[in-house]
């Protein structure tokens, strides 16, 4: 009868603690829900826009101003080609009127994402712009879509976001243009930037290799040849073969330095370094912004850095002190 009365209790005391368990949870959960729906409330007093990465929120940002509220629907360091989009990413498209991707085939899920989030209207940044088309490989034929590695294709971007936000908020087509037209002249001064720095390294070792084919328009733009090795997508293409063809490629034209990209293991690269006896020179940003308080938080920081290392690997060190 002991034994039974200090079972009994002790099943008591167990259902009481679940029971309070579940009542804190449960608060816990409420608020939350209350705390997060007065954010939403309170950041949904601008239309809402959203981009596919952190690049192309950056240039909407400088069109939109004050006016929109611009997010990016992958975070800074996102592999944006393949990206695995959750719920929650779905969550935060209610209310959205637009979203602005870059188009070329960069975004694979996005058909998908969109359907899911209820079919928001969408623009493609690349349509109507002629593209680079990668050469020797199986995608040969395909267009490469990292056009906006060009400060002048970037320009194109942003006259298209001009349209699209002027499709949404017809009122607000004055400040759209000012603030674009403000933002594409600092856009062709890092051109000219751009265009100098690369233009002080020598004719023969303007070669540009990293790991992702993502420079072809910088390097088309500024007279360089590229080297890499994928065309695009993800290190998952990595093969033997393309590490032999590439520690060819970098032997035979004498190519100091070498890099790769930030979403992008660098492990295959720093062996090709090794192999080719070349330098592994740094880490550059392509497919995503860094953190505020990195070397690349906004688009044209981004360029700067890339260029800076490019320009630190290549120059021979006689000339860079």
């Amino acid at each position: 009868m002991f034994e039974k009365k200090i079972f009994s209790d002790s099943l008591y005391k167990k259902n009481k603690l679940i029971k309070l368990s579940i009542f804190f949870v449960f608060n816990i959960l409420l608020l939350t829900a209350c705390v997060n729906k007065n954010i939403y409330k309170s950041n949904r007093n601008k239309p809402l826009v959203l981009t596919t990465f952190t690049i192309l929120e950056d240039l909407a940002e400088n069109v939109s101003g004050e006016r929109l509220e611009v997010k990016s629907i992958t975070k800074p360091g996102a592999e944006i080609h393949s990206y695995q989009f959750t719920p929650s990413d779905i969550v935060k498209t209610k209310g959205a009127q637009l979203i602005i991707e870059n188009g070329l085939g960069l975004e694979s899920w996005i058909s998908k994402f969109t359907i899911s989030a209820g079919n928001i209207p969408r623009v493609k940044l690349t349509e109507g712009l002629k593209p680079l088309l990668i050469d020797g490989d199986v995608y040969a034929g395909k267009p490469n879509p990292h056009a906006w590695m060009s400060p002048e294709r970037a320009i194109y971007y942003v006259d298209k976001i001009v349209a699209a936000f002027i499709e949404i908020d017809p009122e607000g087509e004055n400040e759209y243009r000012t603030n674009a037209s403000t933002y594409k002249a600092k856009l062709k001064a890092l051109d000219k930037e751009l265009r100098d720095s690369l233009a002080s390294i020598p004719k023969n070792r303007r070669f540009l290799v990293s790991c992702e084919g993502a420079f072809s328009y910088l390097a088309s733009d500024y007279g360089m040849k590229e080297g890499y090795l994928w065309p695009v997508n993800a290190e998952s293409q990595v093969t033997p073969r393309r590490m032999v063809d590439l520690i060819e490629l970098i032997k035979e034209n004498e190519v100091p330095t070498i890099f790769c990209e930030s979403t992008v293991s660098a492990k295959a690269q720093k062996e090709v370094a090794k192999a080719s006896n070349a330098v592994f020179g740094g880490t550059f940003f392509v497919d995503s912004l860094s953190e505020a308080d990195g070397p690349a938080s906004t688009y044209i920081d981004l360029l700067r850095h890339n260029v800076r290392l490019i320009t630190e690997g290549l120059i021979p060190k006689s000339n860079n002190k």
